[in-house]
């Protein structure tokens, strides 16, 4: 982030000192509170706003440097457009659209949380601030020298003036949850794979005990007893031995069954022996999205205290194309029994969800399963970078899922599955063979792993598009985006806690 965030609340007419950014909607009226703290200049607004061609239409800001007559060295008046209760259906992507008119070199700034009509509520307060922390991240941590004009000061106080302090401050406990877990996922995302290699991944996870999450670590002997042939095939050509990481955290009742979130993690994919074109295979560190996702989502759920029972379980490898990889034409025993034809060894990320999708389902019976993967390019020839294709054999789920991706932003789209697609991984030597070929790449992917979750309600997110190398927002500058945490803790909060 642009230095260390400290993000503080306190009451809307407190001493703004800084850069001080308000809002105001396209008659330009500003907040009773807000004008108190502008005295004089909220008179002449209009005047100034004509002068630069500010209308007050959402998105669009107004920028006075030394303004005279308060105390902040910046003034930045925000538009909200014509109606605020359009411009307070989004409060995260607003906050981060916020700070982004903020310059970077400020270390002070106060940001006033008031409508035109009076202080925003406390929960729209908390989704700014939300915005505001999203926004702040950066990851820079192996930049050692800086350009000229790129230096930011070690840290920035960022106040929100709000209404009601404590309300906001309550609200806010559950958004600062959420926005960590985000963080935790953008990090390992972003992590280089020299760095973040399948043990390390592991040691990280494993950190969440110190939030009440119960981990077990399966290294390779424990996942050989296991029968995890699938998964144990993609890794055996790395130096790096692979592990899988059980998360559990208890918050609801004993005797409940629990909800369970799978993670690919393929901490580097050269395609293995099927070896990737050099173009952009920098990009495969962040092939493992899908585990960040994991990891990121229960921290928040452990660090928010939810009330329910979670199972997260990620498998981490390395695909890599040494004398002892995996070969095309290889037969694998899956620890379903199954068994798999391995056509293209670059259709690794399957053959680890496939154990793992096993291994949860008869062991801990959840509710659901939903795995998170960047499984295919297919997907993102498919819907872009825009959505995430979302593949269930339980339509409440695919629903419940679609609502939540509309109330984050994190969008969804559910494609189809179906017994025609299933036919193109049958395979003449074994069960099944793991890849269908050209067409409907990411169906015939979803179709492979629903072969492994037997009658457990089940859906398949394929974050190809959307879990690394993320288009800019207004809420993340990022190179990973953090995606589908904010997606999965909805789906938690608003139907299984």
């Amino acid at each position: 982030m642009p230095g260390t965030l400290k993000l503080g609340f306190a009451p809307l007419t407190a001493s703004a000192k800084g850069v001080l950014v308000v809002f105001c909607d396209e008659s330009l009226t500003v907040g009773p509170r807000t004008r108190r703290v502008l005295g004089p200049l909220a008179d002449g607004l209009k005047r100034i706003a004509a002068a630069d061609h500010f209308t007050g239409k959402s998105g669009s800001a107004l920028d006075l440097v030394a303004p005279a007559g308060i105390h902040a060295s910046r003034l930045i008046v925000v538009g909200t457009g014509k109606d605020t209760k359009t411009a307070g259906k989004d409060m995260v992507k607003l906050g981060g659209a916020t700070l982004g008119r903020v310059p970077g070199r400020a270390s002070e700034v106060t940001i006033l949380a008031e409508w035109p009509d009076g202080a925003m509520k406390a929960d729209q307060a908390a989704d700014l601030a939300l915005g505001i922390t999203l926004r702040a991240y950066e990851f820079d941590r192996y930049k050692t020298r800086k350009k000229e004009g790129e230096e930011r000061p070690a840290s920035v106080a960022v106040t929100v003036g709000v209404g009601d302090v404590e309300r906001v401050r309550k609200s806010w406990r559950t958004r600062d949850a959420v926005a960590q877990g985000v963080v935790m996922a953008r990090d390992l995302v972003n992590e280089p794979a020299n760095v973040l290699y399948p043990e390390e991944f592991a040691r990280r996870a494993a950190t969440l005990k110190k939030a009440g999450v119960g981990i077990e670590i399966l290294d390779e002997p424990a996942m050989k007893k296991l029968g995890m042939n699938a998964l144990l095939g993609v890794g055996q050509g790395s130096a790096h031995d692979s592990r899988v990481v059980i998360m559990r955290w208890n918050g609801g009742r004993k005797a409940d069954a629990p909800i369970a979130f799978i993670g690919k993690g393929v901490c580097f994919d050269t395609g293995g022996i099927s070896i990737k074109p050099a173009a952009s295979m920098e990009d495969m560190k962040g092939d493992m999205a899908g585990a960040a996702c994991v990891v990121g989502l229960m921290h928040a759920l452990a660090t928010r205290k939810a009330k329910v029972n979670v199972v997260g379980a990620i498998g981490l490898v390395e695909n890599m194309p040494d004398g002892k990889a995996q070969r095309p034409g290889d037969i694998v025993t899956s620890m379903s029994g199954q068994t798999i034809e391995i056509i293209n060894t670059d259709a690794e990320g399957r053959l680890v969800l496939a154990d793992l999708l096993w291994h949860v389902g008869q062991k801990f019976k959840p509710k659901f399963m939903v795995d998170l993967a960047t499984l295919t390019g297919a997907i993102i020839v498919a819907l872009g970078v825009e959505h995430a294709g979302l593949f269930a054999n339980d339509d409440k789920l695919a629903e419940r899922l679609v609502k939540a991706g509309q109330e984050t932003g994190e969008k969804v789209w559910r494609m189809p599955l179906g017994p025609e697609y299933d036919k193109l991984i049958d395979s003449k030597f074994a069960d099944m063979k793991n890849t269908g070929g050209r067409h409907g790449g990411s169906i015939t992917a979803a179709q492979f792993l629903q072969r492994f979750v037997e009658k457990t309600p089940w859906a398949h997110l394929d974050i190809a598009g959307t879990g690394m190398s993320s288009p800019a927002t207004d809420i993340n500058r990022s190179w990973g985006s953090g995606f589908g945490v904010r997606l999965l803790d909805r789906l938690v909060a608003d139907y299984y806690e």
